[in-house]
């Protein structure tokens, strides 16, 4: 693993569901600048493992279409179905530590459970059901426990959003790693391969924020170093919808690369300049760091 004399390395990590869209691409190009503006190195993490949500091909689709628009990693891309071994792994050691259990709750069973506490006007969380036993139950799932009282809340300092703590007892609950379907969950995997992979930064959509934290807490449990964090603005639909493929995004015309470029730069409040590909990037490389300096949560300090 090469580092670069900054140190820095950052990564653009998609799900294949689909085609590249503004959505996805704005994210992306966020990535990139950040690294590039930090003379780091930038890393594509295909994110693959659930398998029912993939479309075939869709990961060919992206790498070329991000290659079109210069966006090119500066390792070969990764596969998380390729890096299953690493996950089973990591489990295991949170459960030789006590750090994890079996659940055999159905969604149903959850659900009336977060209905009752509802009804008594308490914070929803997991209410840890299958945390002292199974209680006559096939397992399911396995969930790893969070801390109970003051140790529960976890916080960090992200340089879009500024402070940011949750309290993962109340709010989360002891949450699942490995699914009931058998595929492993989205804050394991990622977990594990930005502990493995050396990333240093973390740039990704704010529609993840709330997942920081139970990341968090897994890379204290797991021993890795925690990453410096930056969650973007999302892009809406006309009706303030997170643009996915769910809500009819359209693919990034490959054939007008500016024009995407620029598109994507307008939504993260970049100046809209450069003649060609080449020239916009080196210009919006520049004008990044000068756009976080205008944060609230930099101006503030």
């Amino acid at each position: 693993m090469a580092v670069s004399a900054s140190g820095y390395r950052g990564r653009f990590a998609p799900s294949p569901t689909g085609p590249l869209h503004m959505g996805s691409l704005v994210t992306a190009l966020a990535t990139w600048l950040d690294a590039r503006a930090h003379d780091g190195q930038w890393l594509v993490r295909i994110e693959d493992i659930d398998y029912p949500r993939c479309v075939r091909g869709a990961d060919t689709d992206i790498l070329q279409t991000l290659e079109r628009l210069g966006l090119v990693p500066d390792e070969a891309p990764v596969w998380q179905s390729r890096r299953e071994a690493l996950y089973a792994d990591a489990l295991h050691r949170l459960d030789m530590a006590d750090q994890l259990y079996p659940c055999g709750c159905s969604r149903k069973e959850i659900a009336d459970s977060l209905l009752h506490v509802r009804e008594r006007h308490q914070t929803l969380g997991y209410p840890g059901t299958c945390r002292n036993g199974l209680n006559g139950k096939l397992p399911r799932a396995w969930r790893v426990r969070v801390p109970d009282g003051p140790g529960a809340t976890i916080c960090f300092d992200d340089r879009w959003q500024g402070r940011q703590c949750q309290d993962l007892e109340t709010e989360v609950g002891d949450f699942v790693l490995r699914r009931a379907d058998g595929l492993w969950a989205y804050q394991l995997a990622v977990v594990v391969d930005d502990g493995l992979q050396g990333i240093t930064h973390i740039v990704r959509g704010a529609d993840l924020l709330d997942s920081t934290p139970r990341q968090i807490h897994l890379q204290h449990l797991l021993g890795l170093p925690t990453p410096t964090y930056l969650h973007v603005p999302v892009v809406v639909n006309t009706v303030g919808e997170k643009l996915s493929k769910q809500s009819g995004a359209q693919a990034i015309d490959t054939s007008a690369p500016l024009d995407a470029l620029r598109m994507a730069g307008e939504h993260l409040g970049l100046r809209n300049v450069g003649k060609d590909v080449k020239d916009w990037l080196e210009r919006a490389t520049a004008d990044w760091l000068q756009r976080l300096t205008t944060l609230p949560a930099v101006a503030g300090r």
